[in-house]
Parts: structure tokens; C-alpha cells; sequence
């Protein structure tokens, strides 16, 4: 096991190296001047010139790139350009709530997602099947953003459950804040987790070992949780995986439409503002959680599966 997890660990890091080079690459080549951004276009030449002198923006590209790496190395992101504070306050300040709407987003999912696929598969071709099938293709064809509007508009404007926008301060708050945002990530899980549970359990439980069980007399019960669904775990832990990198991306839509703070609404506002120190912290932020997703799923196959070995 930990064999496996040092070498997949290592498989890891070219692809990092690859996203910080492609990050670098991508904010250089993006248009307009990040000082005439941030100081205004009536800013005087000389103002400029100390500004583009300050934040290194004057040095040769590859100096610039070696800078950077340094910097990532040794997690200091610099100085954001426009708010003139520690890049790496900004991601503190913000990562918990993008964090706490992931995990919330994905209980949700699992809970409702998992459950309900088990229960269309054993209904097989019947009502409850049908209705779960054109469930997930609604829950396939709506945006995040058309969804959270939608809930915002019924139960934020005109009913008055839920605030309109913010995340809370005190815990309570901060779970009355959340609701709507969480479910609104989470209808896709559901959607996906839910017709990949469906799929794997009709796959395994049309096995011999399955059929063996029933002829033995195992109820029926104990026949799709112990022989069933615990076979189905390899591709549903793959799709958790999957779920989880959806989830961090749909939080960028999800966090502008409630006006919430986090990575997303973080890293939204510092493109427009062509603030590089920020944006290349946050692509790098999303990239490592990525990684380290991935990681974690090569860790869930071998404790699912015993029989991957490292090659």
C-alpha cells in the first residue's frame, strides 16, 4: 500500500509542474496591462514604470518564471496587485467556505444520489426506475446558475426561508446560509451518482456469484448490499472522485450567483482585475485539489480493490 501511494505520488508531480507552467504561460498571454488595470488608464508613464518595477513585470520572462516557481515552492504567492495584501491571506480567507460548500454539495449527493440508484435498480423497468431516469436527465440538462437562480427566486425572494446572499458568521447561520447553494451543487451529483450506482449494480447483479447466493438461500437483502452494491464500489468510487472535481469547478458559477465568497468568487473577481498573483494562486489552488483528488481515488481503488498492484 504504501509502495503504491509513494509511486502514484510521484506520477504526480510532472503533471503539477505542467499546470504551473501552463499557468504561468497562460497569464502573460492574457490581454491588457495588469498595471494600466489596477492604476487606471490616466495613470502618469512614471507611475507605471514604478509599478511595473515593483512587481517584477519588467524582468525578463524567464527571470519572471523562475520567480515564480521559487515562490510556489516556498507557498509565498506574492502580493495581489490590486488589493496590495498577502495572496496567500487571500486563499486562507476564502478556501474554508468553497470547502465547507464542497463537502456539504457531496453529502447531499452521496446521501441522495447512491440511495436512489439502488432503488431504481431493484426496480428495474418499473414506475420508481422510470421516474429516477427522467429525474437525472433533468438534473443532467439544468446549469448550476439557471438552478440557483430558480431557488433563489422560490425560496430566498418570494417565500422567504433562506437569505438571498452572504455565508454566515456563527455555525447555525453559516448551515442556513449553505442550504440552497449546497443543493443546488448537488442535483448533478445526484443525477450522476445515481444512474452510475443504478448501471453498476444491474451489471453485478447479473454475475454467477450473485445467482449463487440466491440459490443458497441468502435473502434478498443481504443479496444486493453484501454481493451487490459491494462489488459496484470500484466504479462508484470513481465517480465520488468525479463528483468531487465537478463540485470545485460548479462552485465558481454557484459562489457569483449567491454572491459568496471562496476560491471561485475569488478567482472570478481577480481576472477582471487582471490581478496575475491571485489568479495563478487560485488555478493552483483548483490544480492541487486535482491532484490530490486523484491521489485519494488511487488510495480508494486499492483498499476496494486488493488485487491492484503496483506495476
Amino acid at each position: 500500500m504504501a509502495r503504491y501511494i509513494f509511486v502514484r505520488a510521484l506520477d504526480s508531480i510532472p503533471t503539477i509542474f505542467l499546470v504551473l507552467t501552463l499557468v504561468f504561460i497562460a497569464m502573460r498571454i492574457l490581454p491588457g496591462d495588469p498595471a494600466i488595470a489596477v492604476l487606471g488608464e490616466n495613470a502618469r508613464p512614471e507611475t507605471i514604470a514604478l509599478f511595473r518595477e515593483r512587481f517584477g513585470l519588467n524582468d525578463p520572462i524567464w527571470l519572471q518564471y523562475l520567480h515564480f516557481l521559487r515562490d510556489v515552492v516556498t507557498l509565498d504567492f506574492g502580493t495581489s496587485l490590486m488589493k496590495g495584501v498577502p495572496v496567500g491571506d487571500l486563499i486562507l480567507r476564502n478556501i474554508p467556505y468553497t470547502i465547507e460548500l464542497t463537502i456539504a454539495a457531496m453529502i447531499i449527493g452521496i446521501s441522495g444520489g447512491i440511495p436512489l440508484g439502488v432503488w431504481a435498480a431493484i426496480n428495474r423497468n418499473k414506475a420508481p426506475d422510470n421516474g429516477f431516469r427522467v429525474f437525472s436527465l433533468i438534473g443532467y440538462a439544468v446549469p448550476d446558475f439557471y438552478l440557483g437562480a430558480m431557488l433563489l427566486i422560490i425560496f430566498a425572494l418570494n417565500l422567504g426561508w433562506f437569505p438571498i446572499t452572504g455565508a454566515g458568521v456563527e455555525f447555525t447561520d453559516r448551515l442556513h446560509h449553505i442550504v440552497l447553494p449546497a443543493v443546488t451543487l448537488a442535483m448533478l451529483k445526484i443525477a450522476f451518482l445515481g444512474r452510475l450506482s443504478r448501471t453498476s449494480l444491474l451489471e453485478v447483479m447479473g454475475r454467477d456469484y450473485v445467482r449463487t447466493a440466491r440459490a443458497k438461500g441468502a435473502r434478498e437483502p443481504r443479496v444486493i448490499y453484501r454481493h451487490g452494491l459491494r462489488n459496484a464500489l470500484l466504479p462508484l468510487s470513481t465517480g465520488l472522485g468525479l463528483s468531487v472535481l465537478t463540485t470545485l469547478s460548479g462552485s465558481v458559477a454557484v459562489e457569483l450567483v449567491f454572491n459568496r465568497p471562496g476560491i471561485g468568487r475569488l478567482l472570478i473577481d481577480a481576472i477582471s482585475e487582471r490581478d496575475y498573483p491571485v489568479i495563478q494562486a487560485g488555478v493552483i489552488v483548483f490544480a492541487a485539489a486535482v491532484v490530490i483528488v486523484n491521489l485519494l481515488m488511487e488510495i480508494v481503488y486499492v483498499v476496494v480493490d486488493p488485487r491492484i498492484k503496483v506495476k
